[in-house]
């Protein structure tokens, strides 16, 4: 009995144990990207012993932002997660490079320079060539006595046949540098940019605690930055004929970039439309206050004040894969989860971004619509018709902004740009000029007004004729937009005249000045458009007239 109490005693003196670090690799298991940064998401396996410990992952990238880790798990039998904390440390002294990249590149600068070599030994070789050919006969001969002239022309056609011969070895030596130094500077662009030696790396530690040894699974996710995507744009408008409705398919793709130090490999990927950089709310806005100038005394004045489908059973035999018809590829696109606020599509399978910032493109999307098809034109400028295809965005996610690759009946006719549309907006594309559409614009009368006698201003009249021809087999809505000049001083007048044709439009995308005429018309059908002004101003004044960005 008494020393069953001693052995208490000493065990209560004992210090409780101190949590065990358990080294735990992880892997990428998904990732979404949002237009200015990542969410990433890590799976680790572990064996937790009874009571406290604590899991560390290694290897976080750099660009991790430590307020956004959240960690969750689950385990063979209950257990808790307790602090998660990021640390800094000494990043490796030699990064790891990528060897079998780097094995190539030895290879092919050993292979460069043993052709370099033989490039530099043939043009030494035609340098003494050459050398011969230029010698004085007398040289030529054996004991440097003259070469006799029955012996001349085999010396030319000795000369001549080695010229041919080393140049030709020396066109194909060239051709091969030029190919081996192509293939250099690709492997070292795609060469992923490591990090500085010595550079810090960061680790998560996560402390646990369990009432039994258990497996457990724990999920990390956090944000980094250095990540993005912006959205891409094919718009292939197919304009139909007498029997066939136009119509406009609008592929829609995502295209990502990474530079956040971890490799993002067989990965489930998905990008959203969510901003990360601007923040939770609307920034505040503090008061405006007004007040007199005090005025600034000199001496005041210091310097320092300055998922994936199941494919088909292939055909086994010879005589069932002949009666299969060749099938056209169809191409992967993303599943969207559209939401009140943000959207996300997620890509089909399993993908790899490499981190060395260079772009991989997905298809995300693809709709074919009906569009409603227009001509607009702007002599003043151009007198070119332009067909433009309008349709209503009837996606749940909105349109981004982005670069689109105008397609016409198969034609890639140019790029245009996408600005933000939301869902149920419309959107108009402009697919290249229309040859069928006829356009002139010409002065009819200017005329300038000079004061008389006694006047005290001057009056300048101006009038425009633009016509406007159909020569489409078919009828066609065309809009012409035109303007008149717009004054900001009083004393200089802008008048329009009753010459000048109704407009459908009075005022153009809110810009002063700036009208349009949108009519339909019929086969073959000419229409005019008149457009007549009176400017006025002082006589003792001149005037300029000039392009203006004022509303």
């Amino acid at each position: 009995m008494r020393a069953a109490a001693v052995l208490a005693c000493a065990l209560a003196l004992v210090p409780p144990a101190l949590a065990a670090d358990i080294a735990a690799s992880s892997r990428v298991e998904s990732v979404t990207v949002y237009p200015d940064g990542a969410s990433v998401t890590r799976l680790t396996s572990v064996d937790l012993p009874a009571g406290a410990s604590t899991v560390v992952l290694k290897g976080l990238p750099a660009a991790i932002d430590p307020a956004s880790i959240r960690v969750a798990g689950e385990g063979s039998s209950a257990f808790a997660i307790g602090s998660v904390e990021t640390r800094s440390v000494p990043g490796d002294p030699r990064p790891v490079m990528d060897a079998a990249l780097e094995e190539k590149l030895k290879a092919l600068r050993e292979k460069r320079d043993i052709t370099a070599a033989r490039l530099e030994a043939g043009e030494r070789r035609r340098a003494m060539v050459r050398r011969y050919a230029e010698a004085s006969p007398e040289k030529l001969g054996p004991d440097a006595k003259p070469l006799d002239v029955a012996q001349w022309a085999g010396a030319w056609d000795a000369v001549g046949e080695a010229l041919v011969k080393v140049n030709e070895e020396l066109r194909v030596l060239a051709a091969e540098l030029r190919t081996l130094d192509e293939e250099i500077a690709a492997l070292e662009r795609a060469r992923p940019q490591p990090q500085k030696p010595g550079a810090p790396a960061f680790e998560a530690a996560i402390a646990v605690e369990t009432s039994a040894a258990l497996k457990a699974t724990l999920t990390v996710t956090y944000r980094v930055s250095g990540a993005h995507w912006r959205p891409l744009y094919d718009a292939r408008l197919d304009t139909g004929g007498p029997d066939k409705k136009a119509s406009l398919e609008l592929v829609r793709r995502a295209e990502i970039v990474q530079r956040t130090g971890e490799p993002w490999a067989d990965v489930t990927l998905t990008v959203s439309t969510v901003r990360l950089a601007k923040g939770a709310g609307a920034p505040d806005l503090p008061p405006a206050w007004v007040a007199f100038r005090e005025p600034v005394r000199r001496r005041d004045v210091t310097p320092s004040d300055a998922p994936r489908s199941a494919p088909a059973p292939a055909p086994t035999t010879a005589e069932e894969r002949r009666a299969v018809p060749p099938q056209p590829a169809v191409e992967q696109q993303a599943r969207l989860d559209a939401g009140p606020f943000q959207a996300a599509f997620t890509i089909p399978g399993r993908v790899t971004i490499p981190a060395d910032g260079s772009p991989k493109a997905f298809r995300i999307s693809g709709k074919t619509v009906t569009p409603e098809l227009s001509l607009k034109t702007v002599p003043v400028l151009d007198p070119t018709a332009w067909l433009e295809a309008a349709f209503v965005n009837e996606e749940d996610a909105p349109l981004l902004p982005g670069h689109v690759a105008i397609h016409r009946d198969g034609v890639f006719v140019g790029r245009g740009q996408l600005a933000l549309v939301p869902p149920g907006d419309k959107v108009t594309l402009a697919f290249g000029s229309d040859d069928r559409v006829k356009v002139a614009r010409a002065p009819v009368n200017f005329r300038d007004e000079e004061p008389g006698f006694l006047g005290s201003s001057r009056t300048s009249l101006r009038e425009f004729r633009t016509t406007v021809k159909n020569l489409h087999s078919f009828p066609v809505k065309i809009t012409v937009i035109d303007r008149i000049p717009v004054s900001n001083d009083a004393a200089i007048t802008v008048e329009t005249l009753t010459q000048t044709t109704a407009p459908t439009e009075k005022i153009v995308e809110e810009k002063r000045g700036v009208m349009s005429w949108t009519w339909e018309y019929k086969p073959g059908e000419q229409k005019e458009i008149r457009l007549a002004y009176r400017l006025k101003w002082p006589a003792d004044r001149d005037i300029v007239e000039r392009p203006g960005t004022s509303r």
